[in-house]
């Protein structure tokens, strides 16, 4: 198989531990302090769980259950033994410690359980969840997945997100020496922001330097506030071409060994009201790598190291790694 012009995550798991390794998605019930009314009410306005969750699609069980289940359907299709589990829905720290680490215990005392992922808000890893999360960090592989979106207050305030970039770079900085390998959530496309502005995004993740990101695409799904706003013509959507030139111009900031999680954002055909072609998965990375090879570049040809950014209200210089 050809690699690619960029760093994917499944390279990444085989670099790491050897093969191929696949992640449990998990749902151990959390919610949001933007849904719950902590710091605002709502959440944000494109987010519905359940349609990148299927566990917030069906009954949910417990999380050994959902573990023996995940390996028990995954295991046989990909012919693999080593799984993550993945904390993916809700904000997955948001809670009491003692109640974190016995759902976290749950879910690692399966012997196929090689890593963890936890997927998180900036806003929501105090030092002590921290320390928890640190300490699972000593004998295996820990990813904090952090929900930047996007640098820019303005964007974050239309999204209901209920806090400020400074959150982000307070949660990095705070996150240095655990042993954590650290990814970023970032939405391209988001209305209002300009090429500038999401390059200027690029640029942060670079210059934090983040482990590693995870590119969405912005896209509606139904029963949410953002639906309402596309239908009614206020949220335009990125074309396919327009996406796979952006994704390229993005990746070429970021530094060469920066692991790329995930490229596109999508959700099961009955949760997708746009764009369609976030349904073509396949065709889209393939557009992605034509475009790479049309302009003879990779991740990273366009990184600087000594790059400064200026944020919307936070300078970041560039930290060392």
């Amino acid at each position: 198989m050809t690699e690619r012009r960029y760093y994917p995550f499944s390279r990444f798991l085989r670099d790491r531990f050897g093969g191929r390794v696949q992640r449990i998605a998990i749902d151990a019930g959390f919610t949001c302090p933007n849904v719950d009314g902590s710091v605002a009410v709502g959440g944000c306005v494109y987010c519905d769980n359940r349609s990148f969750s299927a566990n917030r699609r069906s009954a949910r069980r417990s999380v050994s259950e959902q573990v023996e289940r995940g390996i028990a359907g995954i295991g046989p299709r990909f012919g693999v033994d080593k799984f993550l589990a993945y904390f993916q829905a809700g904000t997955n720290t948001y809670a009491p410690v003692e109640k974190l680490k016995r759902l976290y215990d749950e879910a690692l005392q399966h012997p196929n359980i090689v890593g963890l992922m936890i997927g998180t808000r900036p806003d929501c890893v105090p030092d002590p969840v921290l320390d928890l999360v640190e300490s699972y960090a000593r004998d295996r592989w820990v990813c904090l997945e952090l929900g930047l979106q996007t640098i820019h207050d303005r964007s974050l305030d239309w999204m209901n997100r209920g806090h400020h970039h400074d959150a982000f770079v307070d949660a990095v900085r705070r996150c240095r020496g655990r042993g954590l390998n650290l990814c970023a959530h970032v939405i391209l496309g988001l209305p209002g922001e300009s090429h500038a502005d999401m390059m200027a995004t690029a640029d942060a993740c670079a210059a934090l330097g983040l482990d590693g990101v995870k590119v969405h695409n912005l896209h509606v799904v139904p029963d949410t506030p953002m639906e309402k706003m596309y239908r009614a013509g206020e949220v335009p959507m990125m074309e396919r071409d327009e996406y796979v030139s952006l994704v390229c111009d993005f990746l070429e900031r970021l530094p060469p060994e920066m692991v790329i999680h995930r490229l596109s954002g999508d959700a099961p055909p009955d949760y997708l009201v746009a764009p369609m072609w976030c349904l073509e998965k396949s065709a889209l990375l393939n557009a992605i790598d034509r475009e790479f090879e049309r302009r003879d570049t990779r991740q990273g040809s366009q990184f600087q190291p000594g790059r400064f950014v200026a944020a919307s209200r936070v300078a970041l210089p560039l930290i060392p790694v």
